[in-house]
Order: C-alpha cells, then sequence, then structure tokens
C-alpha cells in the first residue's frame, strides 16, 4: 500500500501540473474608465420615473407617420452602408472564430501509397527491388499548449473587434433611421414650401391684374406696375427653387432607402404630427450614454487592445508545442489494418525568445501605446456624445420659446395683411403697401416653416443621441402619444 504522504504529495503534484498546464493569463485586469463628463446635465430638468428611456421606445412607436414607418422598414431592408456595416460582422465572426480555434488541437487524417525502385547496384542483395509502401494516420501538427495566455489574449482581442463590428452595425442602424426621418421631414417641409409659395404666386398675380386695370385706368404709375411685374418674377423664382429642393430632397430619401420611393405609401401626415412621443426623459444621469452602441464600440475596442497587452506580454516566455501522429504503416494494402502495423510519433517542441534585438518589448510598447490610446478614444467617444446629448436638449428648450413667437408673428402680420387688403380695395392704400405686406407675410410664414421643421429635427435627433433606434416595438410601459 502506497504511505499516505506520498499519496498526498502525488495528488498536490498533479494539481499544481493541471494548474500550470490550464495556463495563465499575463492579460491586464480590465477596468473601465471613469467618464470624463459630469454627472448629468443641467438643462435637462426633472426627470419622470414612468417615462421609458429614449433606448426603450421602439422606433415603430416613436414615428406617428405611417408613410415614415414604411420608408424606414425599407431603409432597414436595402440601405447599403447598412449592408456593409453586416457584413463586416460576417468578416469579424470569422476571423474570430480562427483565432479561437488556435487554442484547440487541430487533427487530420491522410493516407499514402509509396512506390519505389531500387537499382541492383544499390541493393544489398545485388538485384533490382521494387516496393510499396501505404500508410494511414491522424496526426496533429504544432499545437500550442497557451501556459502563458498567448492564445487566449488573441481570442479575446478577436472576440472584442467581433462585438465592436456588432456595435458598429447597431450605431448604424440608429443613424439610418434618423437620417430617413430628417430627410423625410426635409421632403414634407419642400412641399408645405412648395404650397406656400404657390400660393404667394397666386396671391401677387392677382394683385398684378388689378394694378395692370388701375393703371389702365391712370390710378397708379408705371413704376407700381413694374413693382408688380418684379415681385411675380421673384415669384416664379422662389417656387423653381422650393420645386429643385422637393426634388433634392426625393433623391435623399430614394438613397437611403436604397430603391425609388415607391408610390404606393401610405398617405403622409402634417409637418408637426411626425413624432408620436410627446415628450423624453429629462433629468438624466449621463449613465445613458452606456446604452448608446458607438460608446460601446469604443469600450470594446478598448477591452481588445487590452487583450493585445497580455498576447505581447507572453511573447516574452517560452512556446511549447506538440506534434504528433497515430497511425498503420504496411507494404500491403490489404494488411494495412490488420497485424502488428501501428506506428506512431510524438515531438514536443520548445523554442525561448533569447535574442530578439529589443522586438518583443517594442511589441509590447506598441500594445500599451495603443490601449493609452484607445482609453483617450473611449473617453472622447463619451465627451462627444454628451456634448450631443447637452445640445440637443439646449434646441428642445429654446425651439419651444422660439416657435411660439414666430407663430404669434406671423398671425399679427396676417392680421395686417387683411387689413392692408381691405384698404387697398377701397382704395386707401397704395399698391406698395400691399406689396410689402404680401413680401412681410410670405417671409414669416417661410421662417415659421424652417422653425417647424428645426423643431421635429430636434425631436429626431434627441431620440436617436440617447441611443433609440434599435428596437422596433416598444417593450416598457406604453408611451404617450399625440
Amino acid at each position: 500500500m502506497m504511505p499516505a504522504t506520498l499519496l498526498h504529495s502525488r495528488s498536490l503534484a498533479a494539481a499544481l501540473v493541471v494548474t500550470f498546464l490550464s495556463g495563465c493569463s499575463l492579460m491586464p485586469t480590465y477596468e473601465r474608465p471613469d467618464a470624463p463628463v459630469p454627472a448629468g446635465w443641467q438643462q435637462s430638468g426633472t426627470g419622470d420615473a414612468r417615462l421609458p428611456a429614449a433606448a426603450d421606445i421602439g422606433w415603430q412607436q416613436y414615428f406617428a407617420d405611417a408613410r415614415l414607418r414604411e420608408l424606414i422598414g425599407l431603409a432597414l431592408q436595402n440601405n447599403r452602408d447598412l449592408r456593409v456595416a453586416a457584413l463586416n460582422i460576417e468578416a469579424a465572426r470569422a476571423q474570430y472564430g480562427v483565432v479561437r480555434a488556435d487554442q484547440l488541437p487541430t487533427v487530420g487524417a491522410g493516407a499514402s501509397m509509396t512506390r519505389s525502385r531500387t537499382a541492383a547496384d544499390a541493393s544489398p542483395s545485388g538485384r533490382e527491388m521494387l516496393g510499396n509502401i501505404y500508410s494511414a494516420n491522424l496526426a496533429s501538427t504544432g499545437f500550442e499548449l497557451d501556459f502563458f495566455g498567448r492564445v487566449r489574449s488573441m481570442s479575446t482581442a478577436a472576440l472584442n473587434q467581433y462585438l465592436a463590428t456588432q456595435e458598429a452595425r447597431d450605431a448604424a442602424q440608429i443613424s439610418l433611421i434618423a437620417e430617413v426621418a430628417k430627410a423625410y421631414v426635409a421632403q414634407r417641409t419642400a412641399d408645405e414650401a412648395m404650397r406656400i409659395s404657390k400660393m404667394a404666386l397666386d396671391s401677387r398675380e392677382k394683385t398684378y391684374r388689378l394694378a395692370k386695370l388701375r393703371f389702365n385706368a391712370g390710378v397708379i404709375s408705371a413704376i407700381d406696375l413694374r413693382q408688380n411685374e418684379t415681385l411675380i418674377e421673384s415669384a416664379h423664382a422662389d417656387y423653381a427653387a422650393q420645386t429643385r429642393l422637393r426634388e433634392q430632397a426625393g433623391n435623399a430619401l430614394a438613397l437611403l432607402i436604397g430603391q425609388p420611393v415607391p408610390a404606393n405609401l401610405p398617405p403622409a401626415l402634417p409637418l408637426g404630427k411626425q413624432v408620436a412621443v410627446n415628450a423624453l426623459p429629462v433629468g438624466m444621469s449621463s449613465d445613458v450614454l452606456l446604452r448608446r452602441p458607438d460608446i460601446r464600440q469604443s469600450e470594446y475596442q478598448l477591452q481588445a487592445a487590452n487583450a493585445n497587452i497580455g498576447a505581447a506580454r507572453a511573447a516574452f516566455f517560452p512556446r511549447i508545442s506538440l506534434t504528433g501522429s497515430f497511425g498503420s504503416v504496411s507494404r500491403e494494402l490489404d494488411g494495412l489494418f490488420t497485424g502488428p502495423n501501428m506506428a506512431w510519433s510524438f515531438m514536443p517542441q520548445i523554442s525561448l525568445p533569447i535574442f530578439d534585438f529589443g522586438r518583443n518589448q517594442s511589441n509590447l510598447d506598441l500594445a500599451n501605446a495603443r490601449k493609452n490610446i484607445a482609453v483617450a478614444q473611449y473617453e472622447k467617444s463619451i465627451q462627444g456624445a454628451f456634448r450631443e446629448v447637452a445640445d440637443q436638449l439646449a434646441a428642445r428648450r429654446t425651439l419651444a420659446d422660439q416657435l411660439a413667437a414666430q407663430e404669434r408673428g406671423y398671425q399679427a402680420e396676417r392680421e395686417r395683411l387683411r387689413l392692408v387688403q381691405m384698404r387697398y380695395d377701397n382704395g386707401i392704400s397704395s399698391s406698395l403697401d400691399l406689396l410689402d405686406a404680401q413680401r412681410q407675410s410670405y417671409a414669416l410664414e417661410q421662417a415659421l416653416l424652417l422653425t417647424r421643421q428645426a423643431a421635429m429635427n430636434n425631436r429626431i435627433d434627441l431620440y436617436k443621441v440617447l441611443g433609440g433606434g434599435l428596437v422596433d416595438v416598444t417593450a416598457v410601459a406604453p408611451v404617450s402619444a399625440r
């Protein structure tokens, strides 16, 4: 019977061997850098816990216009940039599979037949010899025992690069949805601008006809008549410009959805009713930025750089690889798998860097430098995202006041135009007074339209910068709708 102390010693030795063979990791412990931004946004107001986060609101619920939702769906199916992002995921997944496979031995089966002739002069018997050798085997070539975590570190780096490409694809989707929505809003704005421009043109043509009658009657001068003609041509030019903008907006939309805009889409909603959600949550913590895919992409790239340090450190230590085979060899094919024909080989190999003239140290320095770069890029992405949210919150706060003031100003100008028109019809006001009122009313209406577009774009951009657009349907509490 084996002594207890000896048994214990052997068990301990076996445990140490297993631990050693399982390998150690020289990869630095990853710690997420502190975000170099304030804890929240001062201008965001007071939070409402009942409101779902933007990232939890499905774009199908966020956008009220069925026509816009159809266009977004087409873009998600056909957009080439999004398709490239998805293909990049496939490429990264394949690359990760290649690197991950290096952690396991590669076993291959092989079979061969060798036919040889030995000349009589070279034969021990003095006679020509002909012979066949048949072999079949299973072999593993150059499998590295990853004692110091070099292969695992490379696999971890590849995994994080793969995850980064997934996040890049998600970021592309969020941007695409926002771009489609803004292009659609631009198209709807152009439609409305064309309508306003056409109404202005019709009004000026009517005014011109009345002015011509008065000119023929000697009531107004040729200067007044020519002024009317000038304004008509200006209205024609403006209408042509708005038509061009409408066509260009349609072209941009077609590019984003990856095909011509279908003719059988649902009817469009008015410009001010494109978004169904009354309000996104305010009083937010800056931690919401961590839900943005571009931030997560940057962090995965940082983790990949951290893993590469482990691989660079492991290069200083020995690399042990195993090559072996097991099979059968026979001079006769029918005897290949019968009889005492077993053949095997086993060849461990160790390599230790001694003189590399600083190559490994330089690779380690490079890995550390790239990690520091990745840290700076991660912090920059956090800061950039924080500013984007801050800008959109500031715009949300001021655009509402601006829009309300412009609407009041426009209504006042419309009333002035009505009164001037009445005075002109009764021969009290001059044509110049009427033309000035028409011009001012048209300018205020166009400015109001552009502000409405800016307010709608702000709601789209705020949804985007808060990480909205990854889910189709809201999976939390229902959102308020108009």
